[in-house]
């Protein structure tokens, strides 16, 4: 059952304290583990991994930073950044290629080295569409990888990039039919839900939602919660508001625009029928403001 009535009985996932609450804590790495293996599909499956530190900074002392949300390896050495992407951004792009740099930076090995890499993959669970397919519904699964343009196959399979559009989301429990679906499902659902749905019965589901469950928190863990809650509803707000406010601008511009044009049309109008009544150009120019020769050349149509 979903509702936006009643108070949260889960954590919202999509708040900093939730986010890594579900995922970026060591007790709970099996969500984890779940999670990226119905999401990536890879040759092994993974079956633990160790988180890194997910503050790192360039090589050298003015080099930019960088603050992942999650950062962890498997144990073959695969290297995976989490992150959890509430509002657009200009440059969303090469921000996250510039994260992916990090992790492939920190694969040098001093002394003799092959430049053998250990795959990287970037996750982005993303609260936003991509403008270029905001009009496709359909599409909101993501994988990039760097690919041959000529050939149409992937040309290095070791870095990949995973986005996934959550506002397109919209399946309901009833459609929920692989791993993936109900991964999703509670990504996009979890704090409205009143109880855990009968669709989502794998032993994964139970510790997310004795996890998510806030009755389970601590006072302390509450206030935190309460806190990164409250930065996400007023975060939320100034993008709604900014949307708001651009839909307005747009519709004021749009009713001046049209104002402008009917007021252009009726003097045009105005024209033809004083030249057709035998009216001089400069006198019409003076009547209406248009210019003798927008005048004349009506005329020379007319004629």
């Amino acid at each position: 059952m979903l509702t936006d009535e009643f108070p949260e009985r889960y954590v919202n996932p999509y708040t900093d304290f939730g986010f890594k609450l579900l995922f970026g804590t060591p007790m709970n790495k099996d969500l984890l583990i779940g999670f990226l293996n119905s999401l990536l599909h890879l040759e092994h499956e993974i079956t633990d991994v160790t988180y890194l530190n997910a503050e790192h900074l360039g090589m050298a002392e003015l080099d930019r930073k960088a603050v992942f949300d999650v950062y962890c390896e498997n144990t073959v050495g695969e290297k995976f950044i989490v992150e959890m992407q509430k509002a657009g951004q200009k440059f969303f792009k090469d921000r996250s290629v510039f994260y992916a740099s990090f992790p492939i930076r920190e694969q040098v090995k001093r002394g003799d080295w092959n430049y053998e890499l250990k795959a990287v993959y970037t996750v982005g669970i993303l609260n936003f569409v991509f403008d270029e397919d905001r009009d496709d519904e359909n599409y909101f699964h993501h994988e990039v990888k760097l690919m041959d343009i000529h050939r149409k196959e992937v040309f290095y399979d070791k870095l990949t990039f995973v986005y996934l559009e959550m506002p397109k989301f919209h399946k309901s429990e009833d459609e929920l039919v692989t791993p993936f679906d109900k991964w999703m499902f509670v990504l996009h659902n979890l704090s409205r839900l009143l109880e855990r749905p009968a669709a989502l019965q794998e032993r994964v589901f139970t510790r997310l939602f004795e996890a998510a469950e806030i009755a389970r928190f601590t006072p302390q863990k509450r206030m935190e919660y309460e806190e990164s809650l409250k930065a996400y509803r007023d975060l939320t707000n100034v993008i709604d508001t900014a949307k708001w406010k651009g839909h307005e601008e747009g519709l004021q511009e749009g009713l001046q625009k049209g104002r402008e044009e009917g007021l252009q049309k009726g003097k045009l109008e105005d024209a033809e029928n004083l030249l057709s009544l035998g009216v001089s150009p400069e006198i019409i120019s003076k009547a209406t403001g248009l210019s003798i020769k927008t005048i004349n050349d009506m005329k020379m149509k007319l004629e």
